[in-house]
């Protein structure tokens, strides 16, 4: 079964330590508009060429049963106290509801039991951190095309943003509240639309638990792991990133890493 080829993937994985120079001490440095300048041009080549080189429609490699890694490490949140998703934890999340919403031609507010009534994708593949860590896992959940489909895209639309139950320690851009900002992130129509980025209820076989984003998390196999979002509640489509906080396109690109983190 084929593999990244490894120069490939750790030179992608240096654009993006790179591109979060400011979470290492260089803040004033990296929100300088000739530095963000800079990133940005790099960010928009980076997906260009990942675009011209990789293609819309390959497929990041599968592997076999007895590859899955032993632990799956987890990452990002890990046990988020946000008090709304903590009652829908202690009801085994029979409250939960995917709100689908936006440019769409009819929302929807699907249940956990309804989603795993869908089309399924199982699928066994790696994951990449930024830090510099892998892990093998199965996953299991909808095609998000499934999703889009039954909501129907509007022409207008571009991104899908994906918002979480998961609020982060630093609460976001300066003066905000940290009680009003929780985990986002965005992928455009093409990711969306491929056969390996699915909405994940299960992992290894049984479904998620918290520490790896229960009740749904996003997989998007091609790209570095804070793509991934976990905790999901609800799918926006957007035609614009700019009024999405600070419009960069998700929590840990408003902060310096690259919007598109394919590998």
């Amino acid at each position: 079964m084929s593999r990244d080829h490894p120069r490939r993937r750790d030179f992608l994985q240096a654009l993006a330590a790179i591109g979060g120079l400011a979470l290492s001490g260089c803040d004033r440095v990296a929100s300088a508009p000739r530095f963000r300048s800079v990133l940005d041009a790099a960010n928009s080549l980076t997906y260009r060429m990942q675009r011209l080189l990789v293609g819309a429609h390959r497929l990041a490699p599968e592997y076999g049963e007895a590859d899955i890694s032993p632990a799956f490490r987890p990452n990002g949140s890990t046990d988020p106290q946000d008090v709304d998703y903590l009652k829908l934890v202690g009801n085994h999340f029979a409250d939960w509801h995917l709100k689908v919403h936006g440019l769409v031609e009819h929302e929807l507010s699907l249940s956990l039991e309804e989603l795993r009534a869908l089309p399924t994708r199982t699928q066994i593949t790696r994951h990449d951190c930024v830090e510099g860590w892998s892990c093998i896992g199965k996953w299991t959940g909808v095609p998000l095309a499934e999703i889009l489909s039954r909501a129907g895209v509007r022409p207008e639309a571009r991104f899908v943003v994906v918002h979480c139950a998961d609020t982060l320690d630093d609460g976001g851009e300066s003066g905000a509240d940290p009680e009003s900002i929780r985990y986002y992130e965005s992928i455009d129509l093409i990711d969306a639309a491929h056969p390996q980025t699915i909405l994940a209820y299960d992992m290894n076989g049984t479904p998620l638990t918290v520490r790896h984003g229960a009740p749904l998390r996003l997989r998007v196999e091609r790209q570095l792991g804070y793509k991934m979002a976990k905790y999901i509640m609800r799918i926006e489509l957007v035609q614009s990133l700019t009024d999405l906080h600070g419009g960069r396109g998700g929590y840990w690109e408003d902060r310096g890493y690259e919007w598109y983190a394919g590998i």
